[in-house]
C-alpha cells in the first residue's frame, strides 16, 4: 500500500480551510486582479486553476469573464466549490501529478504555494510536465511560490491562532531541502490536539526555471510580491514566475 501523504488528511479538514482562507482574503483578491491586468487576457480565455482548494479563486477568474477550470486533490474541497459551478466554471477532483486536457488553456494557474508537497523530484518534474501540457503553445503560466531565501532570513518559530473557539499552536522549522510546519488544534471538544504537518521544497529561482525548462516552458517575468512588486533573492517575500510554454 502507497505511503499516505500528509496533504491526504490536512486537506479535507475544516481547521485548513479556517486557518488559511480566512486571513486576509481581499489581498488575494486585489493580486488576482493586478494579475490579471497585467496579462490582459483576451476575453473567454480558458484557465485552469491547478490546487484550487474550494475554488474561491477560480470564481473570482470566472466573475471576470473567462472560463474556468479548477482541480484540487481535496474531495471535500472540489465539494463545495461544485456549489458554484457553471457552463463556462468547472471543478474535478485531479491529483497535478497526473495528465489533464493537454493542450486546452490559454493560461494555467498555481496560487500560493500550492506547490513543493511531494517526496520526490521526479514527482515534482511530473506535475509540472502535466501543468505545463495543459497550456497551448504559447500560453502562460503563473505560479506564485514563497521566497525560500527570505522565508530562511524570516521564519517564525512559533505562533497562536484563535479563530471561532479553535486554537492553532503553529511551530515551524527547517532543513536544508524543506520548510515544515506543525499545526496543533486545540479545542475544548477535544481530548487532544489534532495534530498535522505541513512540508514544502525549499525551491530557488533556479530550480523553477530548470523544471520549467525540461517542459518547454520559459520564464518571462517574476514577482516579488503581491503587487507585483519586483523580485529580489532576499528582499521579498513571494517568488511570482510567469512562464510562456514555448513547445
Amino acid at each position: 500500500m502507497a505511503q499516505k501523504e500528509w496533504f491526504d488528511d490536512w486537506f479535507d479538514t475544516p481547521y485548513y480551510h479556517q486557518l488559511y482562507f480566512q486571513r486576509d482574503q481581499q489581498e488575494a483578491a486585489r493580486f488576482i486582479a493586478a494579475l490579471i491586468a497585467h496579462l490582459d487576457p483576451a476575453a473567454g480565455s480558458r484557465m485552469l486553476d491547478v490546487a484550487c482548494g474550494k475554488g474561491r479563486h477560480s470564481i473570482q477568474l470566472h466573475s471576470m469573464g473567462f472560463e474556468v477550470t479548477g482541480i484540487d486533490i481535496s474531495v471535500s474541497s472540489i465539494a463545495q466549490a461544485n456549489q458554484h459551478a457553471a457552463d463556462t466554471l468547472q471543478f474535478y477532483v485531479h491529483d497535478m501529478r497526473q495528465p489533464f486536457w493537454i493542450n486546452y488553456f490559454d493560461y494555467a494557474f498555481n496560487f500560493f504555494t500550492s506547490f513543493g508537497y511531494f517526496r520526490t523530484r521526479r514527482e515534482h518534474d511530473a506535475a509540472m510536465r502535466s501543468i505545463g501540457q495543459s497550456i497551448k503553445p504559447g500560453g502562460t503560466l503563473v505560479v506564485d511560490y514563497l521566497n525560500t531565501h527570505y522565508a530562511e532570513d524570516h521564519l517564525q518559530h512559533t505562533a497562536d491562532v484563535a479563530l471561532n473557539g479553535y486554537n492553532y499552536h503553529v511551530t515551524k522549522w527547517m532543513d536544508e531541502t524543506h520548510f515544515y510546519k506543525k499545526i496543533e488544534v486545540e479545542h475544548d471538544d477535544f481530548t487532544e490536539p489534532h495534530i498535522y504537518t505541513e512540508k514544502v521544497a525549499k525551491f530557488s529561482l533556479g530550480d523553477f526555471t530548470d523544471m520549467m525548462a525540461y517542459q518547454g516552458l520559459q520564464i518571462r517575468e517574476v514577482f516579488g510580491d503581491y503587487n507585483l512588486g519586483a523580485y529580489d533573492t532576499r528582499k521579498t517575500p513571494r517568488m511570482i514566475m510567469l512562464a510562456t510554454r514555448i513547445k
